[in-house]
């Protein structure tokens, strides 16, 4: 495809919003969605693609990967050269297009320089909305330390994770310092977690100081803090403490539940991780500490996403795999379809999370103005989520910003 306008013939356009879909031509100029209706006319120049009843599905967004996790063993990656663990997160982004992410955010690993080298060509992959290093406090879930090692190398090139603060003043130079290069959002770990070898599951994390000392820095960016968060009382004490997204969540109650709702925020459930965590952790490097504490949130975690998703809770699709793993990505689509309608699943993938990154209208939506980020898919996704989670039989191609980047027209 060599001109700057595109016509999209044929096709049956997902509307993720509504659930519904319908027969429409799609026109793509320099980039974006131009019309979506029957019969369009195009310029003789433009090029053509015939959809022949295929499905048009906004770009997938996937909102909690950690594209510089080359392992499991993530402390084993924090040693590694940094061009290293440069070469397998392109690998790692550009398997995820082939998935059909077009657009991912990072929630620890990911900095300015990987978002620049997708943004300007340099790799293939899916856009990178980024937040830089993670904070955690020491011993929290970004303190990679074994009990052992006393040494902390947190320099700023070093290919770890997170950052370790302690502090209101550490928390508030560690939140300014991920600012000041662009990112996109503070992530703090406010909870323990698996991959980390020396906290629990059920532990808080941070002070309430130290929480709001990151909230009111990022409010000052016109940004906002997600926070790493299992237990209910640890996501409680963040939705009230201004906390806007909380990752996982897969201990939560219906207190928890009715926080959400009333604060507006977004939970970002990531049910596949524990799956495979449980099956292949392992083989792909998880250290044994980490390997023990999988069983403490791999059941709960079914349960926390029915109660989300009846309660009203704005729900974001999200996979947070690591190392060889990464290849999974898409059998989340499969997981939460046990629970929630397929349409719910892909709204979760598209437009609520345009809502999370502040991208409404311009990303998970095939409408006029947006980014013309489009998959042509065969069968519906709106009706059977396991569609979406076999894409080496159904995704036929994937556009990104109008440009043919995987599959054949």
């Amino acid at each position: 495809m060599t001109s700057n306008t595109l016509i999209i013939r044929g096709g049956v356009v997902c509307d993720a919003a509504t659930g519904e879909a319908r027969g429409a031509d799609v026109l793509v100029h320099e980039g974006r969605v131009e019309e979506v209706g029957r019969a369009l006319r195009a310029p003789e120049s433009a090029d053509e693609i015939d959809a022949a009843g295929r499905h048009l599905v906004p770009g997938l967004v996937d909102a909690h990967v950690h594209t510089t996790a080359a392992s499991a063993d993530l402390a084993g990656v924090a040693e590694q050269s940094p061009y290293y663990v440069a070469a397998h997160t392109s690998r790692i982004l550009r398997g995820m297009l082939g998935r059909g992410f077009t657009t991912v955010r990072d929630v620890g690993g990911a900095d300015h320089g990987v978002a620049a080298a997708v943004a300007e060509g340099l790799w293939a992959g899916p856009r990178v909305v980024f937040g830089g290093k993670a904070l955690s406090p020491t011993g929290g879930h970004a303190d990679l330390r074994s009990a052992g090692r006393q040494v902390l190398d947190d320099h700023a090139c070093c290919p770890t994770m997170g950052l370790v603060c302690d502090g209101v003043s550490e928390v508030r130079r560690g939140a300014r310092n991920q600012l000041r290069t662009g990112a996109d959002h503070i992530k703090l770990m406010l909870s323990g977690g698996v991959a980390s070898p020396t906290d629990r599951v059920d532990s808080m994390q941070f002070s309430a100081e130290e929480v709001r000392a990151a909230v009111e820095e990022a409010g000052n960016a016109n940004r906002y803090v997600t926070g790493h968060a299992y237990t209910a009382g640890a996501v409680n004490r963040a939705l009230e403490l201004g906390v806007r997204c909380i990752e996982h969540g897969n201990l939560i109650d219906d207190s928890s539940v009715r926080r959400f709702v009333e604060h507006g925020a977004f939970l970002v459930p990531t049910l596949v991780t524990y799956e495979y965590l449980h099956r292949e952790g392992a083989a792909a490097g998880l250290p044994a500490a980490g390997q023990a504490k999988v069983g403490d949130v791999l059941d709960a975690g079914l349960h926390a996403l029915e109660l989300a998703w009846k309660g009203g809770v704005r729900l974001v699709f999200g996979t947070d795999l690591l190392g060889s793993m990464h290849s999974h990505q898409s059998g989340e689509f499969s997981i939460r379809g046990r629970v929630q309608p397929a349409h719910e699943v892909l709204r979760s993938a598209t437009v609520t999370a345009a809502e999370l990154l502040g991208r409404e209208g311009e990303l998970g939506t095939v409408a006029p103005g947006a980014v013309a980020d489009i998959l042509l898919v065969d069968g519906d996704p709106l009706a059977d989520a396991a569609v979406l989670a076999e894409p080496e039989h159904h995704l036929h191609a994937v556009l990104q910003g109008g440009a043919l980047v995987a599959g054949r027209p």
